[in-house]
C-alpha cells in the first residue's frame, strides 16, 4: 500500500474559497450555480463543436464569469500563476532540452530495429514511448517517436497506420505513471494541495499508473492492433493506407519557359514518367474550369500537381518551373534550401488559417509548397487553403529559417532534414540535471515547480535550449486554457455547483458500496474526456471528487486518483487527446477507427484501475 509521509489520510471538510464556511444546500440551485452551469454547458458545446480553439473558448468563458460577478476580480487571472500552469509550461521546455541534447535519439537509435516482427516492433516502440512519456510531456514523446516509427514502417514495407495508433495509446498510458507525464496529473496534484493542504508528489501516481499502463500496453501490443480496420491491415504489406508523399502543390510557369503555348495535356507523358498527376491550372486568381487540359499555357500560370517531394523537384528542374517566392530577395535557390514535411497537431497556430493569412513567405521567407490531407484532393489554392489538424505540410525555404518557422506554426517535423543539430555531447548533462531535479523534488527538498525552473534555466545557460527557442516551446493555448478554467472551476466549487453534481452521482449510486461509486465516477469522467480536452476534464472533475468523498465521509485520495486516471484515458475519438489527433493524418485514420481499439482498452483500464486504486489508496 502506498504511504506518503507528506499526506495525511483523513477526510477534510471543504470550504468555499470565496466564503467563510461550508456551502449548504436546500435542494434548489442558486442563481450563481445556474449561471455557472450554463457557462460550462456552453463551453462544453463549443469544445465538442471544435469551430473555435479551446483556449479562446475558455478565456471568453472566464470573461463572461467576471462580468457576471461569478469570479471575483482578485481571482480573475490567478489561474495563470497557478502551479499547475507553471509546471505544464516548464515540462515542455525541459522536454525540448532532452531532445536537443540527443538523449531521446540515442535511446531510439539503439533500441529500434526495422527487422523485428510487427508485434515485436509495436511492443518495443510502445515500451519506449511509455517510458519517455512518464518523464516528459506525452505529446512531445509521441512527436519524437512518430518519425522513427514511420521510417521503420517504410523500411519494413508496411503502412504506418498499423503501428501509429498503438504508439499513440502507449504514450498516453505512460504519461499516467508520474506527476509530470500528463497535465491531468499535475492538475489533480495541485488541486489537492489547494483543497487539502498537501499535493500528490512525483511518484504517488506510479502504483496505479503502472498497473494501468502495463496492462494497457500489453493489450495494445498483443491484441489491440489486430482490432484495427481491415483496410489498414490489408494495406500493411504494401505502401500503406496513407502515402506521406501524396501532396497537392503549385508550381509557376516563368517568363520565357518552353511550356508557353503548349496545352496542359501535353505534360501527361512527362508527368507519368515522374509519377505526377496534373490536376489543373490557375491563371491570375482564377482556377480554369475542369482540369483545363486543352488550355494553352501562359507565362505566370500556376500548375496544380499531385506528387511526391522528389517528383516535384524532378519536374520543377526539368521544366524550369518556379516555386512561389523563390526569386524574391533572400530566397534565391542555394545549397542551403530544403524541403521539410511537418504534421499539424490540434490547436497549432496555423490550424484554421492559411499560409497567406499568416504571411509565411513575407514574414518568414518560407513557402508552403504542398498539402497532404488524408489522401483527399481539394480545390482551393494551396496558399489560401485553411489548414486542418492532421494535415501534412511540405515547406520549402532556407535551412536557417525553416526550423524557426516550424516552431512558430506549432507543427511537428516528420522528416528531420536540417531542422536542427542535436548536441549529443550534452546528453549526459541534460539527463543528469533533470534526474537530479526530479530526485531532489521527490524527497521534498525543493518544490517541484522550482526544481523544473532550475532545470530550464540550466538548459538555457548551457545553450541546450537556445534562448531564441525558449518561449516557442511553451504551448501557450494550454497555458491560456488552464489559466482560464482554474478560476471557473474554483467558482463552481465555491458556489456549491460541484457538490450538486456529487449529490447527483451519489443519488444514482445510493445503496451501492463505495467501490461502485468510484466505478461510476471513473466511467463518467472517462466519457467526458473522450469528447473534451483532458485538461478541462481534470479541472472539472477534481472538485467533484472531493465533494463526493466528503459526503461519503471517506478518504478523498482514491476519488482524486480516479479522476486522474479517467481524464487521461481518452481513446475513443481523435479529439479526446492531442496524441490521437496527431496521428490521424499520417496514419490515414477515420474518426470511427479509434473506438475499435480504444473501447476495449478503456474497459480494460477500468477493470484493473478501480481495484488498484482501492488497494493502494483505501477508502
Amino acid at each position: 500500500m502506498v504511504q506518503n509521509s507528506h499526506i495525511e489520510r483523513t477526510t477534510i471538510r471543504i470550504t468555499s474559497p470565496h466564503s467563510e464556511g461550508s456551502t449548504t444546500f436546500d435542494g434548489f440551485m442558486t442563481q450563481d450555480q445556474l449561471l455557472l452551469f450554463g457557462i460550462f454547458a456552453v463551453v462544453f458545446i463549443f469544445l465538442i463543436w471544435g469551430r473555435w480553439r479551446y483556449d479562446l473558448v475558455a478565456f471568453m468563458a472566464l470573461l463572461v464569469a467576471l462580468l457576471l460577478g461569478l469570479v471575483p476580480n482578485e481571482n480573475a487571472f490567478s489561474g495563470f500563476g497557478h502551479p499547475a500552469t507553471v509546471i505544464v509550461a516548464l515540462v515542455l521546455v525541459v522536454s525540448r532540452g532532452l531532445v536537443n541534447a540527443g538523449a531521446v535519439d540515442i535511446i531510439t537509435r539503439n533500441l529500434v530495429d526495422p527487422g523485428r516482427s510487427l508485434g515485436a516492433h509495436i511492443t518495443a516502440m510502445g515500451g519506449i514511448g511509455g517510458v519517455l512519456s512518464a518523464f516528459m510531456n506525452n505529446v512531445a514523446a509521441l512527436a519524437l517517436l512518430m518519425p522513427v516509427d514511420m521510417q521503420t514502417a517504410k523500411k519494413a514495407g508496411r503502412g504506418p497506420g498499423i503501428t501509429l495508433m498503438p504508439l499513440a495509446f502507449a504514450t498516453i498510458l505512460g504519461g499516467m505513471v508520474t506527476l509530470i507525464g500528463t497535465p491531468p496529473n499535475i492538475i489533480i496534484a495541485q488541486f489537492r494541495e489547494r483543497s487539502l493542504g498537501e499535493p500528490f508528489h512525483m511518484f504517488d501516481f506510479a502504483p496505479v499508473g503502472l498497473v494501468a499502463a502495463i496492462t494497457g500496453m500489453v493489450f495494445v501490443s498483443l491484441i489491440g492492433w489486430r482490432l484495427l480496420p481491415a483496410r489498414l491491415r490489408q494495406d500493411a504489406g504494401d505502401e500503406g493506407n496513407f502515402d506521406l508523399s501524396d501532396y497537392i502543390v503549385e508550381l509557376i510557369v516563368p517568363e520565357g519557359s518552353g511550356l508557353i503555348g503548349k496545352r496542359l495535356k501535353d505534360l501527361d507523358e512527362l508527368a507519368d514518367d515522374t509519377d505526377i498527376a496534373v490536376l489543373g491550372i490557375v491563371r491570375g486568381k482564377t482556377r480554369l474550369p475542369g482540369r483545363g487540359r486543352y488550355e494553352k499555357i501562359q507565362a505566370r500560370d500556376v500548375l496544380i500537381l499531385e506528387a511526391a517531394p522528389d517528383g516535384i523537384d524532378q519536374l520543377r528542374t526539368s521544366l524550369k518551373l518556379e516555386i512561389q517566392g523563390e526569386n524574391r530577395k533572400g530566397m534565391a535557390v542555394t545549397g542551403e534550401m530544403g524541403l521539410v514535411e511537418v504534421v499539424v497537431p490540434r490547436d497549432a497556430s496555423i490550424e484554421g488559417r492559411s499560409a497567406l493569412s499568416m504571411q509565411l513567405l513575407r514574414r518568414h521567407g518560407v513557402t508552403l509548397l504542398g498539402v497532404s490531407r488524408h489522401g483527399r484532393r481539394f480545390y482551393e489554392r494551396v496558399r489560401r487553403l485553411p489548414i486542418r489538424a492532421g494535415d501534412i505540410l511540405l515547406l520549402y525555404g532556407r535551412a536557417d529559417q525553416i526550423a524557426e518557422t516550424v516552431a512558430h506554426l506549432g507543427c511537428l517535423p516528420l522528416a528531420q532534414r536540417g531542422l536542427g543539430v542535436t548536441q549529443q555531447q550534452k546528453a549526459g548533462l541534460a539527463v543528469g540535471v533533470f534526474a537530479a531535479a526530479i530526485a531532489i523534488s521527490s524527497f521534498g527538498f525543493i518544490y517541484l515547480p522550482v526544481a523544473l525552473a532550475c532545470v530550464a534555466a540550466i538548459y538555457v545557460i548551457t545553450d541546450i535550449v537556445p534562448i531564441r527557442e525558449l518561449y516557442d516551446q511553451v504551448e501557450w493555448p494550454v497555458v491560456v486554457l488552464l489559466g482560464s478554467m482554474i478560476p471557473l472551476g474554483e467558482a463552481l466549487q465555491g458556489t456549491g455547483g460541484t457538490a450538486l453534481i456529487a449529490d447527483g452521482i451519489l443519488t444514482v449510486t445510493s445503496g451501492l458500496p463505495a467501490y461502485m461509486v468510484v466505478l461510476v465516477l471513473m466511467v463518467a469522467t472517462m466519457t467526458l474526456s473522450d469528447v473534451l480536452n483532458n485538461t478541462a476534464t481534470a479541472i472539472v472533475g477534481a472538485p467533484i471528487a472531493i465533494d463526493m468523498a466528503e459526503k461519503l465521509n471517506v478518504n478523498p485520495d482514491p476519488f482524486l486518483m480516479t479522476v486522474a486516471v479517467a481524464a487521461s484515458c481518452a481513446f475513443l475519438t481523435p479529439i479526446g487527446h492531442k496524441n490521437n489527433t496527431l496521428i490521424m493524418g499520417p496514419g490515414g485514420y477515420k474518426f470511427g477507427d479509434y473506438w475499435r481499439m480504444g473501447l476495449p482498452l478503456e474497459i480494460l483500464i477500468i477493470a484493473v484501475s478501480v481495484p488498484a486504486i482501492l488497494f493502494f489508496w483505501p477508502l
